[in-house]
């Protein structure tokens, strides 16, 4: 006989790990949070469009809706497309139809057809959706998840409930992380959550996917762990840089950046977001921030469209040298 070999079973992404199960375990959202328990208590809720940055909560909103509405048969009674993935006017013809035309099953009055990333479909699959959501209003509700409501076309609009999630403060953040250290036996410092809340800006999917990331490196969750996986200089680095561009160290500013640039492996469009972060705390004068941080959006501009990075930065530095004066 063959020997049998052990097959390992990976462990979830902490992001599903430490996924809400229940609506009330949503951090940070308690205005939509009441308005969707509504809809759980009364049975009953109308299309909706979840509009906000990414990892505020949206997908996992729909499916603690999902979840609560419908109990063990959620499963047979939610279906999630992505919509980035599949986009086309067949998508909505094809699954979408072909989902919205069975019935409910465990008694339940309706469907739920979860579209994620919605703003990505075509304006074709929209006017073809629009149809959809008319046809089967009876049987199925939509809830449609984007970035920016602006690029959903203003019929379909004008058939949900709109929910804007917002940012998370850092407070929400910070208690989610330090729940999930300790139950994965990390030690997680003040200078590595701080790092991390740097890091998150409110995305707790990003806080979370760099806090497993830091602690494959050690247990202990330090700031230099987070901005060596995270792929992000340290904050005073970049601030060091442009301070000494601003007091006419140009060199110095420039062995700098070559340092940010080459030793921790970042981009420039990386050094120049962060660059335009750390402006503002710079210990100069209302105008001269203006102007630095109108440079770097000129310069961002010619990096997207494809100029040199060590060309443009040093550029960049030398208009600091030259408005520092």
């Amino acid at each position: 006989m063959s020997e049998v070999k052990e097959v390992k079973i990976l462990e979830k992404p902490w992001v599903e790990k430490y996924r809400p199960e229940k609506l009330n375990d949503i951090v940070g959202q308690e205005h939509i949070v009441k308005r969707l328990t509504h809809y759980v208590k009364t049975s009953s809720m109308p299309h909706l469009l979840f509009a906000g940055p990414p990892g505020v909560g949206k997908t996992t909103a729909a499916l603690c809706l999902a979840k609560e509405i419908y109990g063990e048969h959620w499963r047979q009674n939610f279906l999630e497309l992505n919509a980035s993935d599949e986009r086309g006017i067949n998508v909505i013809r094809e699954k979408v139809k072909e989902f919205a035309r069975t019935k409910p099953i465990g008694g339940a009055s309706f469907k739920i057809i979860f579209l994620d990333e919605s703003d990505a479909l075509t304006q074709d699959a929209q006017q073809a959706l629009r149809r959809t959501m008319e046809m089967f209003s009876n049987n199925v509700r939509f809830i449609l998840s984007c970035n920016y409501s602006s690029k959903i076309i203003e019929p379909i609009q004008s058939r949900c409930a709109i929910f804007r999630f917002r940012p998370l403060n850092d407070e929400d953040v910070a208690k989610r992380l330090r729940y999930i250290a300790e139950n994965e036996g990390l030690e997680l410092t003040e200078d590595g959550l701080q790092a991390l809340l740097y890091v998150a800006e409110g995305d707790m999917r990003r806080a979370i996917n760099v806090l497993q990331a830091a602690a494959a490196l050690d247990t202990k969750i330090t700031d230099e762990n987070v901005f060596i996986v995270a792929s992000r200089a340290r904050p005073e680095d970049v601030r060091e840089m442009m301070v000494l561009a601003l007091e006419g160290n140009f060199l110095k500013a420039r062995d700098k950046l070559r340092e940010i640039l080459l030793k921790q492996g970042l981009s420039g469009e990386d050094v120049l977001i962060q660059m335009h972060k750390e402006v503002f705390n710079l210990p100069i004068s209302e105008p001269k921030k203006v102007k630095l941080a109108d440079k770097i959006g000129e310069y961002n501009f010619r990096l997207v469209e494809g100029a040199h990075e060590m060309i443009q930065l040093e550029a960049l530095l030398a208009q600091f040298t030259l408005l520092g004066k």
